[in-house]
């Protein structure tokens, strides 16, 4: 064949590709595309392909690892610089393969490890949706990842290791409501990407899936959704758990943090059964009753005198809305006795709430929300450590004590 001929059938082609999945926009369903907007909700999409004062799923969202700064991706329907000339069977193999429509190699940030879960025609929907968004002609931005991980060969190797494709198969032994529960938390919503811990290579710790762990590079803590030491997800009733889901906020506290902005982009989106099938799901995850009382590091005389200061720094600065005894007055200022979120292993959320404060989303369910302001500018290292450690012991809380220089760590690494 001559080198003219081959070049005019490749052209072709390209001409076609974009028509082709044209053709596949027109033709969809108004309900498909309903559920494809509703899924791409839960799934969270839109958290990381928009930047921060970007076009909506536009990408160039700066995602910092241990590894450097990957740049999430153009997945409007743009046909030069986003996936307008892609095909549903090229959006499935990247959703369920984690491969471009070229076979290359996805990086794993991008969750095709739960997303594997998602079945064919939920992709199929999400991908009909996307068809329908606003298109954005803007280049995608290089990643820049430090030697040898900017050698995009190695994802092979990660994949062998942490990558197990397969579509989400229902446990006949379960009910559906807690099936679609698993569907969402392990697949959709991936959830075990923040609360799964992981290795030096940046793959989840399969056998301590759920168990919490440290965000990388983002400074707040995930916590175990398995250990009542930690969220205590067991003691709750499913309504607390479908509140704290939807609108951010329960009887049992508020979310902050990256889990704010989950709440705010996605979840608060589920409908009835979906949220209560999530419920059903994390409470069994649960396991164990609550610890027993943790032990003291520190000197008694010292710890007097920490828990003394503290409660001076609290009762001038927090008792106004948390209560004298940690009561709250909930669910517009959380309960702080008793709050298992206060007293976890790690102490980098509550220290990360007093030095920058927070609010939960606005959400249908809680549309204007009670926020908690920043103290790092009005309160010194040793007095963040002193009312965070009285915070975290008082009224039968379990915590440990917080040092100075765990605080002074925090206060430095938000303002990189």
């Amino acid at each position: 064949m001559s080198r003219t001929l081959t070049g005019l059938l490749v052209g072709v082609m390209l001409a076609l590709s974009p028509m082709a999945a044209s053709a596949q926009q027109k033709a969809a369903d108004p309900a498909v595309l309903a559920k494809g907007e509703y899924l791409a909700r839960a799934g969270d999409c839109i958290a990381c392909h928009t930047a921060r004062e970007g076009k909506t799923f536009a990408g160039g969202l700066p995602m910092k690892t241990p590894f450097g700064t990957l740049y999430t991706s153009n997945i409007t329907p743009d046909p030069q610089t986003g996936i307008g000339t892609w095909t549903s069977d090229q959006f499935y193999q990247m959703m369920h393969n984690g491969r471009f429509p070229d076979g290359g190699l996805v990086y794993p940030a991008m969750p095709f490890a739960s997303y594997t879960k998602v079945t064919r025609e939920d992709s199929d929907a999400i991908y009909a949706y996307l068809r329908t968004v606003p298109p954005v002609r803007q280049l995608n931005k290089a990643h820049d990842l430090t030697f040898p991980f900017n050698n995009r060969s190695l994802i092979l190797g990660w994949r062998t290791l942490f990558f197990r494709e397969g579509e989400f198969k229902p446990d006949p032994t379960k009910s559906a409501e807690w099936n679609r529960g698993n569907y969402l938390v392990e697949g959709l919503g991936h959830c075990g990407m923040c609360h799964t811990p992981i290795n030096a290579l940046g793959g989840s710790k399969q056998s301590q899936a759920f168990e919490g762990g440290l965000i990388p590079m983002q400074n707040w803590y995930a916590p175990s959704l398995t250990s009542n030491k930690e969220t205590g997800l067991g003691d709750w009733t499913i309504e607390e758990i479908v509140d704290y889901l939807r609108k951010g906020v329960s009887a049992k506290g508020a979310v902050y943090g990256p889990m704010a902005e989950v709440v705010y982009n996605s979840l608060q989106y589920l409908n009835d059964d979906d949220a209560r099938a999530m419920a059903v799901y994390l409470k069994g995850l649960a396991q164990g009753g609550p610890p027993e009382k943790a032990s003291t590091s520190l000197p008694s005389a010292e710890s007097s005198l920490l828990l003394s200061f503290g409660k001076s720094i609290y009762d001038r600065d927090c008792a106004s809305c948390h209560g004298a005894t940690g009561q709250g007055m909930p669910p517009d200022y959380p309960p702080l006795a008793g709050n298992q979120s206060i007293q976890m292993v790690s102490a980098v959320n509550p220290i990360r709430m007093v030095l920058n404060g927070g609010y939960p989303p606005g959400t249908s369910g809680n549309p204007m929300p009670h926020g908690m302001p920043p103290f790092a500018q009005k309160l010194s290292d040793d007095e963040v450590a002193a009312v965070v450690t009285y915070i975290r012991t008082a009224w039968g809380n379990r915590g440990e004590p917080v040092s100075a220089r765990q605080a002074n760590e925090l206060r430095a690494a938000t303002l990189n």
